[in-house]
């Protein structure tokens, strides 16, 4: 097997930089492998943390298996509430576009997850930064322009 070569503490900001990069590019599992470099010399990196999970919810429309246990186990490791809600909210609304353009089974439930992340983080956002509200708008958007619904949960117990 490979024995994974560390990356130099002072090659970080180039390697974030490069990230972000192939994020652009669509390139989203090499930007995911540059921010594990980045964690493993700097587990806390806050700016690796969101790439990551942004990395790995650009992935979601795209068949691969993302597992949503190892996006919430770096959304959790970021410090910022603000951040991690508002990355939180992007990942439900990444995952509900991925489940709209395949069966659409679901897809109410988990933007209602992303609007209440976005709700949550415009309550904390800095002043004068409405990404939050921006979202929660496409969020309500998508909603009503497919009119989308919550699915009828049907009783599958006996009385």
């Amino acid at each position: 097997m490979f024995k994974l070569k560390p990356l130099h503490k002072e090659a970080i900001p180039a390697a974030l930089e490069k990230a972000k990069h192939y994020r652009l590019l669509n390139e989203p599992g090499a930007a995911e492998s540059i921010c594990l470099d980045i964690l493993e010399v700097e587990p806390d990196n806050q700016e690796a943390l969101i790439n990551i999970v942004l990395a790995m919810s650009d992935r979601f429309g795209r068949d691969y298996a993302v597992g949503d246990s190892r996006i919430t186990e770096y959304l959790n490791r970021i410090t910022g509430e603000y951040e991690r809600s508002y990355y939180a909210g992007i990942t439900f609304e990444r995952r509900a576009k991925a489940v709209l353009d395949k069966s659409g089974v679901g897809a109410y439930e988990l933007f209602r997850q992303a609007m209440d992340c976005f709700e949550k983080a415009e309550a904390m956002r800095p002043a004068g930064h409405d990404d939050a509200i921006l979202r929660w708008n496409g969020c309500a958007r998508v909603i009503i322009r497919n009119n989308l619904e919550p699915r009828e949960m049907g009783h599958d117990f006996l009385e």
